[in-house]
């Protein structure tokens, strides 16, 4: 009679050996579940989500492909919103340098960004990421038969330039220099997209501005390009600001911007690539 309760302490016994075995080796797997989830992409990705406003300064050159650019950022980080202040380089950077609110600074020159680098206000070395070639854009048609420069000093036309201080009025003023060319404008304008719209309002018969604007206006005016324009390309710095609000915004969409997809819109858009 004790040999069954024997046996039954003994099966007990295992079951209870076997019941741990299996609880200690669900503890392992849950741990080890828990580590790897830690690890994981998704996990990973979703500590590193993107949020908030971007404000991004660029030169007015630039509206169109930015604008574009920001539409898709804002796609690929739902939750994130880019805000945009353009127009022409130099008030940018001064504004910038005065405590303006920015995240990101994308200049039209070297020169430009000089004016925010210089102050300490950039947290990392400005990077180029496109060029710019002049091109004078004319009155639908081009009635004027502006075929170079030269023609743009011919007595009665209205021409309008960028002021010297911005990146556009810089390149024309070279451009002319290295043409030996003396010419007077109508007006000097404070952006390129200013100028611009002078032609296509029909007050100006004729700008100096950039390929890029002119490709943008479509049938509003005509290009004209012209070989002194080779001798002032402008390169186009981007850099993250020291001050930014949200720098990891900033950081990423300046990595879209120098990404193989920015790249392309912006040479859609008749931007030139940087080069190496």
């Amino acid at each position: 009679m004790t040999t069954r309760p024997a046996r039954r302490t003994r099966r007990t016994t295992r079951t209870l050996q076997v019941a741990g075995v299996g609880a200690a080796a669900l503890l392992a797997l849950s741990a080890c579940s828990s580590s790897d989830s830690s690890d994981s992409p998704d996990k990973a990705s979703a500590s590193s989500k993107l949020s908030g406003t971007v404000t991004v300064f660029a030169a007015a050159s630039l509206k169109e492909s930015f604008t574009t650019l920001g539409e898709q950022f804002e796609k690929a980080h739902p939750g994130t919103k880019v805000t945009f202040s353009f127009g022409g380089s130099d008030s940018l950077a001064a504004s910038i340098t005065g405590g303006a609110p920015a995240d990101v600074f994308a200049a039209a020159s070297p020169k430009t960004m000089a004016i925010v680098s210089d102050k300490g206000d950039t947290a990392a070395a400005p990077a180029t990421f496109v060029r710019n070639q002049l091109e004078i854009a004319t009155l639908p048609g081009n009635p004027d038969k502006v075929s170079s420069l030269k023609d743009l000093t011919k007595p009665g036309l209205k021409v309008v330039l960028c002021d010297k201080t911005v990146p556009c009025g810089a390149a024309a003023q070279k451009a002319l220099e290295a043409s030996k060319l003396k010419l007077t404008p109508v007006s000097y304008e404070q952006d390129v997209k200013s100028a611009l719209t002078k032609v296509e309002l029909k007050e100006a018969d004729a700008a100096v501005v950039y390929k890029t604007d002119v490709k943008a206006a479509g049938d509003k005016v005509e290009g004209v390009e012209f070989p002194e324009s080779a001798e002032a390309v402008n390169d186009y710095p981007i850099a993250l600001l020291k001050d930014a609000h949200n720098a990891a915004a900033g950081k990423a969409f300046i990595d879209l911007v120098r990404s193989a997809e920015g790249q392309k819109v912006l040479t859609e858009a008749g931007f030139l690539q940087p080069t190496s």
